[in-house]
């Protein structure tokens, strides 16, 4: 069909791009775009998100505004060769993910259809979910995986969850001191690579997963987040003292910058090999595939490049006849749009979530957030994401929104 000969009530202008944040969520923006006839798509992005706007509204919002919303890959493509010009990973694909979810939000709302519904269709309605062990909200699933893993594997299974994600070996690499904000997953997750990681301590991160093993045996999966903390060789020596123990996955064992190197832990070990939410652009998911470097792609949909891009992704793993188990641990919707893509993709394998995040902020900044119950998300097929920022957020007194227009 022609862009002519398009519905004219899909072919709508960008009247205006909003970039809002809130000081209680320090590492969040969300976008909002609306078009000429006064409907607003909302997308979202995490990290770094003042330069994240400088790029909304310095970069993007004078090749945007004015632009036809529905032309959304035509809008992708611009905004990459523009950033590709002087490399485009960072807080420039940071800015066009959110774009681009907003753009996917905004076209479902006019066409009366879901995301999912616009990719071509679902084949789930609900998927299976695991549970980050962050301390958030009520919870404190990082102490407890620590000092009582098997009681909180066991509270787990109560509350309906198949599958739990720890990091036990975190806490022994070198980190980031002083009041460095690092996000959900706390001090250990962050800082330079570890060398040197003893057989004591080897031991004392296995305990983790045993006592979850001996407490649940098999009803719980166990996927061990690596955040990229550990050299090759510590990488190694992790995941050959856990392939007794069957765990789903681990996560990130190194930086995932060498495609080369993530094969030897594929070739080395018998621990499924999970890569990576840290990749940008369906371009360096081609260079793990082809190398063989993973079992699992975690992509983060509000990272990698939006909609548009992580659809490519999945097409291309499943090529590789391989799963895909998006990232969010990071905001609403992230979850949300991760879910239609799930809905979407035949090889979306589990999704996951922070309960203390689902049951806590979240629910406090947007509306229709999606329901979790029995260890499994809904999938709302409500028109684009299915939710949308409370009204009332605007008027708090941390709230500071940012407006391009035309």
């Amino acid at each position: 069909m022609s862009l002519k000969a398009a519905p004219a009530s899909l072919r709508n202008r960008v009247e205006r791009i909003e970039t809002i944040r809130v000081a209680s969520q320090p590492n969040i923006v969300w976008v909002e775009v609306t078009d000429e006839r006064g409907l607003t798509g909302l997308g979202e992005t995490y990290y770094v998100p003042g330069a994240v706007e400088a790029v909304l509204h310095d970069m993007v919002a004078p090749l945007v505004l004015g632009a036809d919303a529905s032309r959304i890959e035509d809008i992708w493509q611009t905004l990459f060769a523009r950033a590709n010009f002087h490399g485009f990973a960072g807080a420039e694909m940071r800015a066009f993910s959110a774009l681009d979810v907003a753009l996917w939000d905004l076209f479902g709302q006019h066409a009366g259809m879901s995301i999912a519904t616009l990719l071509g269709g679902r084949v789930r309605d609900s998927i299976r979910v695991y549970n980050t062990c962050v301390d958030a909200g009520s919870y404190d699933d990082q102490t407890a995986f620590v000092e009582r893993p098997g009681e909180l594997a066991q509270n787990l299974l109560e509350a309906g969850f198949s599958a739990m994600k720890i990091w036990p070996w975190d806490r022994f690499a070198p980190h980031i001191g002083g009041d460095a904000n690092v996000g959900p997953a706390g001090w250990s997750a962050m800082g330079q690579v570890g060398h040197d990681l003893t057989p004591e301590q080897l031991q004392e991160g296995l305990a983790a997963v045993a006592e979850i093993r001996s407490a649940v045996g098999g009803r719980m999966d166990i996927m061990i987040e690596g955040h990229s903390r550990w050299d090759l060789n510590a990488a190694l020596a992790i995941c050959r003292t856990l392939e007794p123990f069957g765990v789903a996955w681990i996560e990130d064992a190194i930086q995932p910058d060498s495609p080369a190197d993530l094969a030897r832990l594929v070739r080395e070990s018998r621990v499924p090999q999970c890569v990576s939410e840290r990749l940008f652009s369906r371009f360096a998911f081609r260079n793990i595939l082809t190398e063989g470097a993973c079992h699992l792609a975690m992509v983060d949909v509000v990272w990698s490049g939006g909609v548009t891009e992580a659809r490519k992704i999945a097409y291309l793993a499943d090529a590789f006849h391989l799963p895909i188990v998006p990232h969010d641990c990071t905001g609403p919707v992230s979850l949300a749009v991760s879910l239609q893509l799930c809905a979407h993709a035949t090889n979306a394998k589990i999704m996951e979530v922070v309960r203390g995040f689902v049951d806590g902020w979240y629910d406090e900044v947007v509306e229709g957030l999606p329901e979790i119950s029995g260890g499994r998300a809904i999938i709302p097929n409500r028109p684009g994401l299915g939710l949308a920022l409370r009204p009332e957020l605007r008027d708090r007194d941390d709230t500071v929104v940012t407006t391009s227009a035309r």
